[in-house]
């Protein structure tokens, strides 16, 4: 007995309940009525938003088109850029076709009652959807079922960069939007105006780049499942006046100047050694430091040999090059000085006299007669010739290819700054021309 009436008291339990439910589930949908206007109220009923339109009768074709806000950064080391977009879609669903001429804008949160595209960006990297205040979405509905859908997005896309010219660089980086989970049988995507469907480039200014052109395209994405439709939309910029203006005078200039410095040491003696030393030490040592200051703000790019690494390299070679002339033509003329010093240091000893030790004091004594004529030269069976070595040998074969240059080397004050200023047209004319 006791036992049926627990079961009974369980089983009213649950019917109370479950009434309660009912009860609270009419009341919500009266308020949700509340809430939705009548026309909107007889588009959601029996409306499916997992459903595309047109499920059964071909694919349903979204436009797209684009307002760039801005293009924030633009990132040569991490080889991206960050851009806030307004990205618009709009395409039509027979379900929603109402009587009227005048469209409804409904709030962004009544998103969450239709069916949107899957729209996602290829290439990005990071992207976000503004909510402040609300979530940045719009949607507008028009009778003849078209409907319009906005988003305010900042995404980091990636972009492949060529950077061998850099900082006179150009790059063509792109926006691709796809569908994630439809091919091509049940989503196409198309822009709406060509390459009028993205706006906002012409207004547009960035710190290190400006953009040059724009168009769009149409391609299809083949995966594993299935084909996609790719709307492309390629951005080509280029350095504009102020960065180049920024690297001439950071870069370009001092190092120029650098190289000009070096060539005070040709105009100076050789028998300066401090002072020519100094300044190709100097010049040398302040390069270094330079070309490691400017490689700290380039982009790590290890596969790149950028045009400014080409230039700084260029004027390293002349510093360093200045510093090797002097090596050499102080070389080439100490050896001629040693030569004269040894031949004058040999005739001194002939005319040294030959002294024996005596057992008295010790004293010096000085005569000083006239040489005659055949005393000056040496004479062979008086003083053999002086085993030489190997390394005096080749001195002397090295100075005998030296005298040449000894007598041309007043122009390398012409050679270095003519070689300099080809160098530089040459660097100029292929990284601006070609």
């Amino acid at each position: 007995m006791n036992y049926d009436i627990h079961w009974t008291f369980l089983y009213l339990r649950y019917a109370i309940e479950l009434k309660l439910l009912e009860n609270s589930m009419m009341n919500a949908e009266v308020k949700e009525g509340e809430i939705l206007p009548p026309t909107i109220q007889r588009l959601m009923k029996g409306y499916n938003k997992y459903l595309r339109p047109f499920f059964d009768n071909g694919p349903v074709t979204v436009g797209m088109s684009l307002d760039i806000a801005s293009i924030d950064t633009i990132s040569e080391i991490n080889m991206d850029y960050t851009a806030t977009i307004f990205l618009r879609q709009r395409w039509t669903d027979e379900r929603l076709v109402f009587e009227g001429n005048k469209s409804l804008s409904l709030d962004g949160r009544l998103v969450e009652l239709l069916w949107v595209p899957d729209t996602f960006i290829v290439d990005s990297k990071k992207s976000f959807l503004h909510d402040i205040t609300v979530e940045n979405r719009l949607i507008r509905i028009f009778p003849n079922g078209t409907v319009l859908y906005a988003l305010r997005i900042t995404t980091t896309v990636a972009c492949n960069m060529d950077l061998t010219k850099y900082p006179m660089d150009k790059q063509t980086c792109t926006l691709q939007l796809e569908s994630w989970g439809y091919n091509i049988n049940d989503v196409m995507f198309y822009w709406t105006r060509g390459n009028e469907s993205v706006s906002g480039l012409d207004t547009l200014q960035l710190a290190q780049y400006t953009v040059e052109d724009h168009y769009t395209s149409v391609s299809e994405a083949v995966y594993e499942t299935g084909e996609g439709t790719l709307t492309d939309c390629f951005l080509q910029r280029t350095k504009e006046e102020h960065p180049i203006l920024y690297f001439i005078l950071e870069t370009y200039v001092p190092s120029s100047l650098l190289v000009v410095l070096s060539w005070v040491s040709f105009w100076i003696s050789l028998s300066s050694v401090p002072a020519r030393i100094c300044i190709g030490v100097t010049t040398v040592l302040t390069m270094t430091t330079l070309m490691m200051g400017a490689r700290t703000s380039l982009p790590n790019a290890n596969c790149f040999i950028k045009a400014i690494d080409v230039y700084l390299g260029i004027c390293f070679s002349f510093i360093f090059g200045a510093l090797i002339e002097y090596a050499v033509a102080h070389f080439c003329t100490l050896t001629h000085a040693d030569a004269h010093m040894l031949m004058s240091n040999r005739v001194k000893r002939r005319k040294e006299p030959t002294t024996s030790p005596t057992s008295g004091p010790a004293s010096l004594e000085l005569t000083v007669s006239p040489a005659s004529p055949s005393d000056s030269e040496p004479q062979a069976d008086a003083y053999p010739p002086e085993p030489s070595h190997w390394c005096f040998t080749y001195l002397a074969a090295l100075r005998k290819y030296c005298a040449p240059y000894i007598a041309v080397m007043w122009r390398t004050r012409i050679i270095f700054p003519l070689s300099f200023v080809m160098v530089n047209l040459l660097y100029w004319t292929y990284y601006l021309y070609f």
